[in-house]
């Protein structure tokens, strides 16, 4: 199993016409960018029960005038009630005023404060709606922007999957399992495995420093170059000078790649590796039930105009287990802000060490995701090798 791992969203079209007609009714009180979990009756009733409680009062009251309570409702339902319906209020609100003003005061004078409050309404609710209009209109903007960052996202997503190896190992005597989880649609981390010759295999783990779009294009670049090295010479020091050399000429020091770049002889059953800054590898010996770390020998890739690195060598047995991964497993914490750590991680490797490559890479995934509640900080990648040497010959793709 090998892959880009991220969740999503599935939604049946049987469920489409229902969910429209939740969210579009036939008749609707409210304005189109406004949404609401309550009934979309109800703003248009709080507003004329507030309308109705200033004529009540300006009923009762004689003297002062109390029209100009009403612009309180008013620019209550322009903000939330559609505009032939706000509009309609003001010349329910002027006609309730009519009728409850004072029969001694003149007709004139009565019309004229009438036609002011009028004037003063209208304007009120029409500057509130264009304002309204505006924060919709730039709701939209924003919506439109996010759809198209998030399908740009997406398609990152599936420019970072080509990189990613699509088949299994066709080395016989090695079982290769590997997946990437991002934790932002696009990541930083990159892994892939692929044959030099009938019995060996070349290995790279890399993880670029920080998450997101930034990192995922330093990691494009990385693994762009490492498919072109597989056209050079097989010589790791080689591989990773020319790497870093690349690396650095188009990042900043703030900018820099851990790799572990491994090679597995299985008919020699030797393992030669390069760890420039990453985390150290596990190796399982099933013989003796021991784990040893394959620790870092040189500098992250990037980080200095010159990388010095040296290369370190294990012999393999039978059943033998190889574990790579980066540090969005060792770094997954939990609500009490522990990390789960590198014990943790050997213990699952020790539980796991009999059963198959890809069975033990979920069980290492499932471990650190129930630890940390499924939320990762960080991309997270792991990549098991088995060694079958006992093994009759298995080809895959």
């Amino acid at each position: 199993m090998s892959g880009l791992v991220h969740p999503g969203i599935r939604q049946s079209r049987s469920a489409i016409p229902s969910v429209l007609a939740e969210k579009a009714p036939v008749l609707s009180f409210l304005r189109k960018g406004v949404a609401s979990n309550r009934p979309n009756w109800l703003p248009l009733m709080l507003v004329v029960a507030a309308i109705a409680a200033v004529a009540y009062a300006d009923h009762r009251v004689i003297v002062p005038s109390l029209i100009y309570l009403y612009i309180l409702p008013l620019s209550i339902g322009a903000i939330f009630l559609r505009n032939e319906i706000s509009y309609g209020l003001i010349v329910a609100c002027i006609g309730f005023h009519y009728f409850n003003s004072p029969r001694q005061i003149p007709l004139g004078i009565r019309i004229f404060h009438d036609l002011s409050a009028l004037l003063c309404f209208t304007f009120v609710v029409y500057v509130i709606q264009r304002y309204a209009k505006q924060q919709e209109s730039l709701l939209e903007t924003v919506e439109r922007q996010r759809d198209d960052l998030l399908n740009d996202v997406e398609l990152a997503a599936e420019v970072q999957r080509l990189f990613l190896p699509s088949s299994k190992s066709v080395i016989a005597g090695l079982e290769i399992a590997g997946m990437m989880h991002p934790a932002r649609g696009v990541g930083g981390d990159y892994f892939d495995y692929f044959p030099i010759d009938p019995h060996t295999t070349q290995i790279v783990i890399a993880d670029v420093v920080g998450k997101g779009v930034p990192a995922a294009l330093l990691m494009s670049a990385t693994a762009a170059a490492m498919r072109l090295e597989a056209n050079h010479d097989r010589n790791m020091i080689k591989q990773v000078e020319r790497l870093n050399a690349g690396i650095h000429s188009v990042s900043d020091s703030n900018r820099f790649v851990t790799l572990f770049l491994a090679e597995i002889d299985a008919e020699k059953r030797a393992l030669r590796y390069v760890n420039c800054g990453h985390n150290p590898a596990l190796l399982f010996r099933a013989a003796t039930g021991m784990l040893t770390p394959l620790n870092s020998s040189c500098q992250p890739i990037g980080l200095f105009a010159e990388e010095n690195c040296e290369l370190a060598s294990e012999h393999l047995m039978p059943a033998d287990v190889l574990v790579f991964y980066t540090d969005g497993v060792t770094e997954a914490g939990n609500p009490l802000g522990e990390e789960f750590g590198v014990d943790r991680l050997s213990a699952v490797v020790r539980r796991g060490s009999s059963l198959s490559a890809e069975d033990l890479m979920k069980s290492l995934y499932n471990a650190a995701a129930d630890f940390c509640g499924n939320d990762f900080n960080d991309d997270v990648t792991i990549l098991v090798v088995k060694c079958d040497f006992d093994s009759p010959p298995t080809l895959t793709s």
